[in-house]
């Protein structure tokens, strides 16, 4: 039975993508009587469906070699196109991942989203989320990885649009469309650029090209920056985060996908093109620094931000970051085992402030506090999902963490400093939004904010024991390494690390020692990190103005060139209807005569050749 699951496992996207579609008759204006409800149910049971196949194929797969399936798609003008799938147990264990979250999360939205006739669409944009991002778990060809990443892009355009009425929204869902849309160019011209030199699309039999490759370095270096454009987008590194925190207008059920999963899709092509890039060392330095950059200063700004999504949005870029310094420093392992307990702790963090959101009056950080002993179920889980997101053993990112700076110890020891920067920068922001939130004296806008109710609390404590038994999970699946191989150094400088950047929070945000609210020495400062590094305004300054100055441009040229054109070859047709109108006498000769004169005049054009050279002898 295991077998013939595992067999038929590229049917799990297909799960999702029913229960979308079958969602779609209950929008507003087809289906009315039931209300919108059995769309949510629906797509429950498919997920569930699809969850409960790729598991058990799961346990088949982790006991065999991985394998493709290939199906033939088109051929024409020496083009072949085909699907390639690879049945692997690191492809069927994303799947497992990504339907066990959506299944959490749409369970999730069944409280959140209780009053909301928008079910219908927001349930199945969520299933054609999972369709896509199981797919993509599963497939194996670099053009079609584009055109899923394409159709991700569009769903969430359109998820985080889900309540277009709000001016808010609309300009985040813009906003967020149009920065991936600029990492999406630059991958196009990657995938294309790839093909003349390898001659597949195909992730396998580019690494064995990889592996024997002899390219120009600039054009591999070119072809490398543009490939890992498009994951830039996908993960929000600099300078194509801003997306993210304008996505946070969305619904939270959304982000919980959104901050674990599907930031992760970037991540995910970016790990299977890492023998490709790895052949230029110049794309592999520039993956390496846009890393470190966006680790660094996601980790700096989330600190200076007062809105709740904002602070969380700021630390998933953050972790993405450290995906790029491993894939960059051909750590793949690493990366994955870095995806994997970032997506389980990022959803927890999500819920638990989702719910916080949900019967609060203000996301503002500051105007809160007190809630402990209102929601010890919520402060909890917010505690768990930050222990597990920290280099804080023995949960999930301490060993993640681990294994990416014990193997930068030995080739790049500056970048374990950058690691154990953002390890203590990450303790200190989530410590911080634990405190202002949970911590201290209920205010007034905190005074009555019950815990939520059940359908919102139970997805809550199930992920928040997946994320305490995640280490025995990876225990049992022999991927932790044993205590005598350990790096020693490396593992008490994450763990002091995690302890002082929690303690010195504590400090400042506890206690009465530092008066509120808190302002650094230099204004400057801190209005640059408050202000994301005036990022918002550097783009109004560049790529904003400047497509702006080549609309007015083409505005221009479209009013004075191309319709002058158009209304000087009119007026002129005017005008010689006007002049025929008044010449006109009635007479037939006349007509008779003008047609022949015309005619005259065109055989002395046609036969100018002929004749034209000795007329002007004769003449002169």
């Amino acid at each position: 039975m295991a077998q013939f699951l595992l067999e038929t496992v590229w049917l799990v996207p297909c799960y999702a993508l029913i229960g979308g579609l079958l969602a779609v008759p209950w929008s507003p204006g087809i289906i009315r009587r039931t209300g919108p409800r059995p769309a949510g149910y629906v797509n429950l049971i498919m997920t569930f469906f699809a969850l409960l196949h790729s598991t058990l194929a799961f346990q088949a797969a982790w006991s065999q070699p991985p394998y493709e399936v290939s199906i033939p798609w088109l051929s024409v003008a020496g083009l072949n196109l085909s699907i390639d799938l690879e049945i692997s147990s690191v492809s069927v264990g994303a799947m497992v991942v990504i339907a066990g979250l959506n299944l959490l999360a749409q369970i999730f939205a069944i409280g959140y989203m209780e009053m909301d006739w928008g079910w219908a669409r927001f349930y199945s944009l969520l299933g054609l989320f999972e369709a896509g991002l199981c797919a993509l778990a599963l497939c194996n060809n670099l053009f079609f990885s584009y055109v899923i990443l394409e159709i991700l892009t569009l769903g969430t355009y359109l998820l985080v649009g889900l309540w277009f009425s709000q001016p808010l929204v609309v300009t985040g869902a813009r906003d967020a469309f149009l920065t991936k849309r600029v990492g999406d160019l630059f991958l196009l011209m990657g995938v294309l650029a790839i093909w003349p030199l390898a001659g597949t699309w195909n992730y396998t039999e580019l690494a064995n090209w990889a592996a024997t490759a002899n390219v120009n370095p600039t054009l591999m270096a070119l072809v490398g920056l543009a490939l890992i454009a498009g994951p830039m987008g996908k993960c929000a590194q600099f300078p194509l985060h801003l997306w993210l925190d304008e996505a946070m207008e969305g619904p939270v059920p959304s982000t919980i996908l959104r901050n674990s999963v599907v930031v992760a899709s970037g991540a995910w092509v970016l790990i299977k093109l890492q023998p490709v890039l790895s052949l230029s060392p110049f794309a592999s330095s520039a993956m390496v620094t846009i890393g470190a950059v966006t680790a660094l200063g996601g980790s700096i700004i989330a600190i200076a931000q007062i809105d709740i999504k904002r602070c969380l949005s700021y630390s998933v870029s953050t972790y993405m970051g450290l995906v790029f310094i491993a894939v960059g420093t051909q750590q793949d392992e690493a990366a994955l085992l870095l995806v994997l307990t970032h997506a389980l702790s990022s959803a927890l963090l999500v819920m638990s402030t989702g719910g916080i959101i949900w019967n609060s009056i203000t996301q503002n950080v500051t105007q809160l506090g007190g809630l402990w002993s209102r929601r010890p179920m919520s402060g909890l889980a917010y505690i768990i999902g930050t222990l597990g997101l920290i280099g804080f053993p023995p949960l999930g990112s301490f060993w993640a963490l681990l294994k990416l700076a014990s193997g930068l110890w030995e080739i790049k020891p500056w970048l374990v400093g950058v690691v154990i920067a953002v390890n203590v920068l990450t303790a200190f922001s989530l410590t911080r939004e634990f405190c202002l939130i949970f911590g201290g004296k209920p205010k007034p806008m905190s005074e009555r904010s019950p815990e939520v109710h059940w359908p919102m609390a139970l997805p809550m404590m199930i992920l928040l024991g997946f994320v305490l038994h995640l280490p025995l999970v990876l225990q049992s699946l022999s991927l932790l390494p044993s205590w005598a191989s350990l790096n020693k150094d490396v593992a008490l400088l994450l763990m002091w690390s995690s302890i002082f950047g929690c303690s010195i929070s504590c400090v400042v945000y506890l206690s009465n020692i530092i008066p509120k609210p808190i302002r650094l020495p230099w204004q400057p400062l801190q209005d640059l990190i408050a202000y994301d590094f005036y990022t918002p305004k550097l783009y109004r300054m560049s790529i904003v103005l400047s497509v702006d100055l080549l609309s007015k441009l083409a505005d221009i040229v479209d009013r004075f060139v191309v319709d002058g054109i158009v209304n000087l070859v009119g007026l002129a047709s005017i005008g010689g209807g006007e002049t025929l109108k008044y010449i006109t006498s009635g007479q037939t000769q006349f007509y008779a005569f003008t047609v022949l004169l015309g005619v005259g005049i065109l055989g002395m054009f046609v036969t100018w050749p002929f004749w034209g050279n000795q007329f002007l002898e004769l003449m002169f």
